[in-house]
């Protein structure tokens, strides 16, 4: 007996979400009574899959300084500050994110023609032998109506106001900043987390070492968690297979 590829293939992957079903099951199950475990501190350069970023940067400059002077060419300011401007620093990044968008399209289309020949004298207004009906008097006449009424809309309102403090992982050539910040919060059985990354200009922190999001390029922000009522929003696992696997 041979079995066609697709239905290989669908088995195959039904077995192996099976497979990571039950392993997460298990991992459920470990939980069962315990609070979400948090995240250990640890650094994000030495991560799994940690990337450096690279970017194009204009030529270096050498600093220098010229005699009888306390400027030095080159310096981004004359006096030093508290701001955060080393690998290792820290800075506190606001988030404010507030996104609306409405769109609404429709789409309407309609199309009705007939056709009719004219001809009504082509045959003799005479009965068929066997069926003692009448032929017909016109030849060819046709009618034909098509409608399209296609309509949709978006209506999406997003908020997030927060604050997390974020470290300083990489200085570029250009003295831009590479920084990341994790926060991890837990209320009873619910996690919380929040993550934010980009690379923001020095000149663009506040004198009280903070930054805006909007402000942070390639900007990644990340808000979620997981627990016991994230659980419960979901569908079973058995139902997502289902939805990947079915054509219908």
């Amino acid at each position: 007996m041979k079995f066609s590829p697709v239905l290989v293939r669908l088995v195959l992957a039904s077995l192996a979400a099976s497979l990571l079903s039950s392993c997460a099951a298990i991992d459920r199950l470990k939980d069962i009574g315990q609070p979400p475990s948090l995240t250990a501190i640890d650094n994000p350069t030495a991560r799994a899959g940690y990337k450096p970023v690279q970017m194009p940067m204009p030529p270096v400059q050498p600093a220098s300084y010229n005699p009888n002077s306390l400027w030095r060419n080159g310096a981004r300011g004359f006096f030093k500050d508290q701001r955060a401007h080393r690998v290792g620093d820290i800075l506190t990044v606001a988030v404010n994110i507030t996104d609306k968008a409405i769109i609404a399209n429709e789409t309407q289309r309609s199309r009705t023609s007939s056709d009719d020949s004219g001809v009504d004298t082509f045959f003799a207004k005479s009965k068929l032998p066997i069926l003692n009906a009448t032929l017909p008097t016109r030849i060819f006449t046709a009618d034909s109506n098509t409608a399209l009424d296609g309509k949709g809309s978006v209506n999406r309102s997003e908020a997030l106001q927060t604050n997390v403090a974020a470290v300083v992982t990489q200085i570029l050539p250009n003295g831009n900043l590479v920084v990341e910040g994790k926060q991890e919060i837990r209320v009873n059985f619910e996690k919380r987390e929040l993550i934010v990354a980009g690379t923001v200009r020095p000149e663009n922190i506040q004198s009280d070492n903070t930054i805006d999001s909007s402000k942070i390029a390639q900007a990644r922000i990340s808000y979620g968690g997981r627990g016991q009522i994230t659980d419960v929003q979901q569908q079973r696992y058995g139902s997502q297979v289902l939805d990947v696997l079915l054509p219908f």
